[in-house]
């Protein structure tokens, strides 16, 4: 046997990999929507998502996904990607401006315009709206380009039991509005909600609350 032969098999694989390596985010702390292997990677800062590329092509859609419609068109929603019948086929889209959806993707960036949180995955800012109790695809607001890093209170959020994107988007909001209302902090708004010196105590009381909340429910946090 040829002794370099394993020498080669390591080195071959090892190139295969740096290939293949999915790229990270801007660190720069901007949105990151680079191409990649076909997919986007464009959600939130420090957690790559991979995307399907718009104008691609699907024969059958994503399960776990909700059906969104819209202005007389349907579309398909999973995972922060849109698709749009096409024929027998459906095609990945961008979703309308002023389309509703229940929840978020599992991963997201949020960042503040104005004193308001603007919630960020895939190309696409989303914005809460309470009495329609779900998000909306927004324009990108006055000075998204120039974006900062993630607001602090990013929570990240794993699923340890195979929950579904609209299960992880429901335990979601139930945990924030329970942490919101037991600690009196709310992170949607400007400064919690709170007087200005109770800020960190506060906000610090919030994640603990919250973490125990989604913990509970099945998802490792970070």
């Amino acid at each position: 046997m040829n002794a370099n032969h394993p020498i080669r098999w390591m080195l071959a694989a090892l190139l295969a990999l740096a290939l293949t390596a999915p790229a990270l985010a801007d660190p720069g702390g901007r949105p990151n929507g680079r191409e990649h292997g076909g997919a986007r990677l464009s959600a939130p800062v420090g957690h790559p998502q991979a995307f399907p590329s718009r104008g691609s092509m699907v024969g059958a859609l994503p399960r776990g996904g909700v059906e969104v419609n819209h202005m007389n068109h349907r579309y398909w929603y999973r995972g922060g990607a849109w698709y749009a019948p096409h024929g027998p086929r459906w095609i990945v889209v961008a979703p309308p401006i002023g389309v509703y959806v229940p929840f978020l993707p599992g991963f997201y960036s949020t960042f503040w315009f104005g004193g308001m949180p603007y919630y960020y995955a895939n190309d696409v800012y989303y914005a809460w709206r309470e009495p329609q109790r779900a998000y909306e695809v927004v324009e990108p607001p006055p000075g998204a380009v120039a974006a900062a890093a993630p607001a602090p209170e990013d929570i990240f959020m794993y699923p340890r039991n195979g929950q579904s994107d609209e299960q992880q988007g429901q335990d979601r909001y139930d945990c924030h509005r329970w942490a919101a209302d037991q600690t009196h902090f709310d992170p949607t708004r400007v400064a919690g909600g709170v007087e200005a010196g109770d800020v960190g105590s506060r906000r610090a009381e919030y994640f603990r609350a919250m973490s125990a909340c989604l913990e509970g429910r099945g998802y490792s946090v970070k």
